[in-house]
């Protein structure tokens, strides 16, 4: 490490320069298909910091969530509040598998919440769409992925990004996706017997 200032501006000098080279190349846009999957924390979190950008840039969007349901969420209160006019909000799921225990009603449901996502998806004035935690009702067959995978490719507007959220993504969304990032989970406060706090999780 060097102390030297004119050494280290003649290196971000040629490091800007390679850059600027990089991403003179770059001039494509497209409507993304974004997954957010993976055993850490981050997934939902993450996905709604893209939602929030696009509020805060007046961008209409939508947020479909398959099985978030059975609490009040900061995220989903705050929309609904304050921003429903740029964000269209539908939570379809009635709370995680393992508490609603019936596999036809959570199926009935994500069903629908499918349904919604395909109209919202389908409706170009949106150019954000968030399913939140499909990945988990696409790994129990709730939704057939094939189904999902072939309306992303034939019916999403060019220049809608459509963002899914949830563990274990299925192999083939993650290689259909344009952008796919997995969440490492290093360390957790659960495992420490912290429950779930507000402004954290929820």
């Amino acid at each position: 490490m060097t102390n030297d200032p004119d050494r280290h501006a003649q290196k971000m000098a040629k490091k800007k320069a390679a850059r600027d080279k990089i991403m003179a190349t770059k001039t494509d846009q497209k409507g993304l298909i974004i997954v957010h999957t993976g055993k850490g924390k981050g997934k939902s979190s993450a996905a709604f910091g893209m939602i929030f950008r696009c509020i805060a840039h007046d961008i209409k969007c939508a947020v479909v969530q398959f099985i978030k349901g059975g609490m009040s969420t900061g995220e989903r209160d705050l929309i609904l509040a304050k921003f429903s006019d740029t964000c269209a909000f539908h939570t379809m799921g009635e709370g995680f598998t393992w508490e609603t225990q019936d596999k036809s009603r959570d199926t009935e449901m994500a069903q629908a919440a499918w349904a919604k996502a395909k109209e919202l998806i389908a409706d170009e004035s949106n150019k954000m769409v968030l399913l939140d935690e499909i990945n988990i009702a696409l790994r129990y067959d709730y939704v057939d992925v094939a189904e999902v995978i072939a309306f992303l490719r034939d019916h999403k507007p060019p220049m809608t990004h459509v963002v899914l959220t949830g563990r274990n993504a299925h192999p083939d969304l993650i290689e259909t996706a344009d952008l796919v990032t997995e969440m490492e989970l290093v360390k957790h406060p659960f495992r420490s017997g912290i429950k779930a706090q507000i402004g954290v999780e929820f």
